[in-house]
């Protein structure tokens, strides 16, 4: 095949590939060897264009296999009545591509999905299969994360997730009703199915971890994480959320991810001829931060039947809902007080109540400590300062929501 047919698919193929959003490889350690060797054997964790945990912007070759798929799903600009070009890697190709695009410092690990090719078993086995090679043939230690899919053979799901830092499962739309109407061949209880597996497999090494027990395998040391479309149904953001909080305490995922629906070519007249505002999915995401590291439920931040405020984050209109919880005073607040206060972080929040033991804050302390201070300051009080009446004023959402921070 000649480099510019393998130059037409990558373009192919990559594009294919931008849909999916679940390719963060957070919480990933890297893969030792005994003699400190091995091709991708690096520094750090890999992430396709998104920053890491330590702020670093991080690459990964996001690819599929194929973007012919067997399944019909309305949403999905690769279903198989997409009138789309069709490519298909073979696993030899994207084992060189991904150790050349390393070996050029572009990447520091591979992202694979696929289409459905003839079946799940075939597709799973050949994306298991250039794993494999990348990490036997080629002694590759980067970071790899696996697209799996539901109903393939549990041998197959098993070698995934020891050749993979990650795994991942689509669960794609909020409620089974919205499954079946826009990707009928898609069967939610395979998906859960196949999530309950991989946890399963998750916990064996933590439980013999904890027992002292001879370890098994590594598998998927990273976790497993999902996605849910956006927009696509006519699902609450409540609804959305709903979802991602049963997903996070019976699966054990470590990321859901939310895509906004972007509307494709000769799409079904069932579905939306425009997006959801992106600031919905913003929303999303910042109210899943909320459940995951503030010790919000989701039913604090939305009802079912509801959506999130588009023109204040969820933590702000929370306060702002809750005012009869505020000022705190950072002095003397507990960590879940100020965790809940709009403007300071987690981090924030740890290193007031490290400075306080050693001195009484004042606001300019608080300044140099939280990133927003004209977004705090309504919201707490200090040494030398106090909102007085500011809390209960009724134009104190519109200021927060306008940045009329001449009010504070």
């Amino acid at each position: 095949m000649s480099q510019l047919n393998l130059r037409r698919k990558l373009a192919i193929l990559s594009d294919a590939a931008k849909y999916d959003a679940s390719c963060a490889s957070s919480g990933a350690t890297k893969r030792g060897s005994s003699d400190g060797r091995g091709v991708g054997s690096t520094d750090g964790s890999a992430i396709c264009h998104a920053y890491a945990p330590d702020g670093r912007c991080i690459s990964l070759l996001k690819i599929l296999l194929t973007n012919y798929c067997v399944y019909d799903c309305a949403y999905c600009v690769n279903r198989v009545s997409s009138n789309q070009p069709r490519a298909r890697f073979t696993a030899e190709e994207v084992v060189d591509l991904t150790l050349g695009f390393y070996k050029r410092n572009y990447i520091e690990g591979l992202f694979l999905s696929s289409g459905i090719i003839r079946d799940e078993d075939y597709t799973l086995g050949e994306m298991v299969h250039v794993a494999r090679l990348l990490r036997e043939a080629h002694d590759f230690r980067g970071y790899i994360h696996l697209k799996l899919i539901p109903n393939a053979a549990a041998e197959l799901v098993l070698a995934a997730g020891l050749y993979a830092d990650r795994v991942s499962i689509n669960v794609e739309l909020p409620g089974e009703a919205s499954l079946k109407r826009l990707a009928p061949e898609k069967d939610a209880g395979a998906i859960r199915k196949a999530m309950g597996g991989v946890r399963l497999k998750i916990d064996e090494r933590a439980q013999a971890r904890s027992r002292r027990a001879a370890l098994p395998p590594a598998y998927a040391p990273a976790g497993q994480s999902t996605q849910i479309v956006v927009g696509a149904d006519a699902a609450s953001d409540g609804e959305i959320l709903g979802q991602s909080e049963r997903l996070y305490g019976a699966y054990g995922l470590r990321r859901v991810y939310y895509s906004a629906f972007s509307p494709i070519p000769d799409a079904a007249s069932r579905l939306p001829t425009q997006s959801p505002p992106l600031w919905r999915e913003h929303r999303l995401y910042q109210a899943d931060w909320l459940m995951r590291f503030y010790g919000f439920e989701r039913a604090e931040i939305v009802a079912d039947g509801e959506n999130l405020a588009l023109d204040v984050d969820p933590k702000t209109a929370w306060a702002l809902a809750h005012r009869d919880r505020f000022p705190v005073d950072v002095n003397t607040a507990d960590r879940e007080a100020l965790l809940r206060t709009p403007g300071l972080g987690v981090k924030s929040a740890d290193r007031i109540l490290a400075m306080r033991r050693l001195t009484r804050l004042t606001l300019a302390d608080v300044g140099r400590i939280a990133r927003g201070l004209k977004t705090v300051r309504p919201f707490i009080v200090a040494a030398d300062w106090s909102p007085g009446a500011l809390i209960d004023r009724s134009d104190l959402r519109g200021a927060v929501v306008d940045r009329q921070l001449t009010l504070f």
